[in-house]
């Protein structure tokens, strides 16, 4: 059958495509830029691309007449202040396009939603299902609690804090219960929803076997870590306060913070277990869901995170149009570093940079750095990045944005996501000329006015330092001896 997939750029719809895939299914991908989809997915070549932005009617293609079936999997992450108002135009611009086609069934993922009042994120997803509903098409809602999954937001969130914090000082809402669910476990009944009859015009609760607390969640991840954590609740901290304790401890953006926290007030427990006789199976424990996702972590192998989707604020859907590094009103600072080394070993260190490798030289400078941007709003360097050993365009690494990943052509170019006055991008390259090899690295900054110059001027000195001591460690480095 013929299924159209909305967000397929997401950490659910990245994971979705292969399963579908695999039964056999014709899967379109509506997608806001396809050279993103391309750069990171082996599978791009075996589905159908169509390009679209939701929160723009006209830019929408015309959807193909016989889809048999949608996905809408477009969530905002609460980035915006007025989120709720671009989620519902989001999903309104999808039904006037599945209108005209003869698509039978949309299938979208939604939040559980069974307390009396409801934080303004899930009332956000209980108004698009209202919205989703006017459609011709039958329309099958999954609502889910937290998704615990290597790269998902609840399961990063809950190691960030576990990892980092020996002694946690806690609010109350991590006594709030909720019944987490395996993403192995969304995947499947997402799939095992389609064109089944059984789900048409109907809303399912969704969740594992476990009724837990924020608390026991975070305390039965340190037992499977083996880690002894302590935990003291204080029943005086203020929302605001708890979101700013959240943002600076982990590696989520503060409104995303804000969002989460406001959600946390909310008990989501499943209310009903129809959907066992429309699917059945049988989901994993929360522990075992750990386990996986360690085991993903381990083998480098993570499919996709929730710290790759773009940030609203720092740079728009088309962000792979700053590809081209801006010649005119720019400051540059270039190095050329001259080896005699394999290129095939200096390009592995220069697809390793941040993250658990760092930046070679000078680390707790840039740890400084990042300090300093989540201290004025930004999104820091906590972010990390999602594969040690794995990169694609639209990856983040720390509080850069990977723009190109080129390995035959031997080039990375990152896109600053920091609080900037200006726009800043990092390009490594390994070039060849005259029987020499060097690595060019060229720092780009595009003042904007008299404070974006005196920005540039007042970090030369450290530029001086870092970047020619950053491009002598990537050409000399070697795993294994520290060097």
């Amino acid at each position: 059958m013929k299924v159209l997939l909305a967000g397929a750029n997401g950490y659910i719809g990245t994971r979705l495509i292969p399963v579908l895939l695999e039964k056999g299914h014709t899967v379109i991908c509506l997608v806001r830029d396809k050279r993103r989809f391309h750069e990171q997915n082996d599978y791009s070549n075996r589905v159908t691309l169509l390009t679209a932005d939701l929160l723009n009617e006209k830019s929408i293609e015309q959807l193909p007449a016989d889809i048999d079936a949608a996905y809408y999997l477009v969530h905002s992450m609460a980035q915006a202040e007025d989120f709720a108002a671009l989620e519902a135009l989001s999903a309104h611009n999808f039904t006037l396009a599945i209108n005209k086609t003869n698509c039978q069934q949309i299938i979208y993922l939604s939040g559980i939603t069974n307390a009396p009042e409801l934080s303004n994120h899930l009332l956000s997803r209980r108004h698009v299902e209202d919205v989703l509903k006017e459609a011709k098409a039958a329309l099958t809602v999954l609502r889910a609690a937290i998704i615990i999954g290597s790269g998902s937001s609840s399961f990063e969130i809950i190691r960030d804090l576990t990892e980092k914090l020996p002694v946690m000082t806690v609010p109350r809402w991590v006594n709030t219960k909720c019944q987490p669910i395996a993403i192995r476990d969304v995947l499947g009944y997402l799939e095992g929803v389609l064109l089944n009859h059984k789900a048409f015009n109907k809303t399912f609760d969704i969740g594992g076997p476990d009724i837990l607390s924020f608390k026991q969640m975070m305390l039965t991840y340190a037992k499977v870590r083996k880690l002894n954590r302590y935990m003291i609740t204080i029943p005086f901290l203020s929302p605001k306060i708890s979101s700013y304790w959240l943002y600076f401890v982990t590696s989520t953006s503060y409104s995303l913070a804000q969002s989460l926290v406001d959600s946390m007030k909310n008990e989501t427990i499943m209310k009903n277990h129809d959907i066992d006789d429309v699917v059945k199976r049988e989901c994993i424990s929360y522990k075992e869901a750990l386990k996986l996702a360690f085991k993903k972590i381990e083998q480098n192998s993570i499919v996709s995170s929730w710290k790759d989707a773009l940030n609203n604020g720092y740079l728009t859907s088309g962000f792979m149009d700053q590809i081209k590094v801006p010649q005119n009103g720019t400051l540059e600072y270039k190095i050329k570093q001259p080896f005699k080394r394999d290129s095939a070993e200096v390009l592995k260190n220069i697809m390793a940079i941040g993250g658990n490798r760092g930046w070679y030289y000078w680390d707790w400078i840039w740890s400084i750095r990042g300090f300093l941007d989540k201290l004025f709003g930004g999104v820091g360097s906590r972010r990390g990045r999602t594969s040690d050993v794995n990169i694609s365009p639209g990856d983040v690494i720390d509080f850069w944005r990977v723009l190109i990943a080129d390995k035959i052509n031997h080039r990375l170019l990152l896109y600053a996501e920091m609080k900037l006055p200006g726009e800043a991008w990092l390009e490594f390259k390994i070039v060849q000329r005259n029987n020499e090899t060097f690595l060019s690295q060229v720092a780009t900054f595009r003042p904007r006015g008299l404070w974006g110059r005196m920005y540039w001027y007042a970090m030369w000195p450290f530029h001086l330092f870092i970047f020619k001591g950053m491009a002598h460690k990537i050409v000399s480095f070697a795993e294994g001896d520290g060097s």
